[in-house]
C-alpha cells in the first residue's frame, strides 16, 4: 500500500486543480480523510482477522461499495462542507476509490477486493510499479521506508501534481474565455 502520507495526493491534486470555488477547505479535508479511511482495516490484524479474509486488509474497505457508501455519507453533510451534494459525493467517491486503485499498483500484498460483496476476488493493476509500504512504524523508518517514499514521489506525487497544474491552467483558460478575454 502507499503510505498514509501519499493517499491524500489525489484529493489534494483535484482540489488544487479545480480551485477553492469548487472544492472548499472542508471538502478537501473530508477528501483527505476519505482517501486514507480504507486503511483503518489494519485494525483487523489486532482482532485476529486474517489478511486474506473479506474483512481483512485490502478487503471490503477497499471496495467500490465502501467508497460509494463513504461518499454518500460524506455528501449528506454537503452544506457543512460548503458544497453541493453532487460535488461532495463525486469528490469524496473519487478520493475514497483512489485508495484501492493506488494500492492495486503496489508490488506487494494480496490484491484489492474491488467488487466485494459480489466477489471476494482480489485484483492488482496490470503494472505494479509502486513500492509497497511496510506495515508498522518501526519498519517504515528504515531504508525500505525511504525507498517507498521515493517510489511514491515518482509514481504518485509527480503525476498528480502534473494533473493539478493542467487542471488549474484549463480552469484559468476557461475563466478567461468566460469573461470574453483572449488568451495571450
Amino acid at each position: 500500500m502507499p503510505t498514509v502520507f501519499t493517499h491524500p495526493a489525489v484529493p489534494i491534486a483535484l482540489a488544487f486543480g479545480l480551485g477553492r470555488k469548487k472544492v472548499s477547505g472542508r471538502l478537501l479535508c473530508a477528501g483527505v480523510v476519505a482517501s486514507a479511511a480504507p486503511d483503518l482495516d489494519v485494525i483487523a490484524f489486532s482482532l485476529g482477522i486474517p489478511y486474506a479474509a473479506e474483512l481483512g486488509h485490502r478487503g471490503f474497505s477497499h471496495s467500490l461499495l465502501f467508497a460509494f457508501a463513504l461518499a454518500l455519507l460524506g455528501a449528506s453533510l454537503f452544506r457543512w462542507l460548503h458544497s453541493t451534494f453532487r460535488r461532495s459525493f463525486w469528490f469524496l467517491f473519487i478520493a475514497a476509490v483512489s485508495h484501492g486503485i493506488l494500492d492495486a499498483f503496489t508490488n506487494g500484498g494480496l490484491g484489492i477486493a474491488f467488487l466485494w460483496p459480489w466477489s471476494g476476488e482480489r485484483y492488482f493493476a496490470p503494472t505494479r510499479v509502486i513500492e509497497v509500504s511496510p506495515l508498522g512504524v518501526s519498519r517504515f523508518f528504515s531504508p525500505k521506508g525511504v525507498e517507498v517514499l521515493r517510489s511514491e514521489c515518482i509514481w504518485i506525487w509527480l503525476p498528480f501534481m502534473g494533473l493539478a497544474i493542467i487542471l488549474a491552467v484549463l480552469r484559468r483558460i476557461s475563466l478567461l474565455f468566460a469573461r470574453g478575454d483572449k488568451v495571450r
